[in-house]
């Protein structure tokens, strides 16, 4: 049907087959180009060393380029719980080292023997 809203409704004959065919393509082309945002994971530990800090920083730039929300996660073992203070600083350091492309969608909290922080791609990109 073409158009519904004359009197009588205009219709083509058409391949059934090939109509089915190239909507199946239009879906296939639109379904390529949306892109989902997944969630990455930078891991380290609360006393790294600079260049690791910067390998990771460019990772959870990288993976912030691609459109896609970083998971930063500071890992403790045994009695290094008790230097929550200095796993706070650094993933405050690592957001203001990446506020010019990210936002932080949830603040450094604790969860069990990790803390986390979650950024997100800034949406208004100039």
């Amino acid at each position: 049907m073409i158009s519904d809203k004359s009197e009588p409704p205009v219709c083509r004959i058409i391949d059934y087959g090939k109509y089915k065919f190239t909507q199946e393509k239009k879906a296939k082309e639109a379904k390529k180009k949306q892109h989902n945002a997944s969630i990455k994971e930078v891991k380290m530990r609360y006393k790294i060393e600079e260049h690791d800090y910067n390998v990771r920083l460019n990772q959870a730039l990288r993976f912030l380029e691609s459109g896609d929300k970083v998971k930063v996660t500071v890992i403790f073992r045994g009695r290094e719980i008790q230097h929550l203070n200095l796993a706070i600083e650094l993933l405050n350091k690592m957001s203001k080292d990446l506020s010019t492309i990210a936002e932080m969608q949830q603040n450094p909290s604790r969860d069990g023997k990790n803390m986390i922080m979650i950024l997100s791609p800034q949406k208004n990109k100039n």
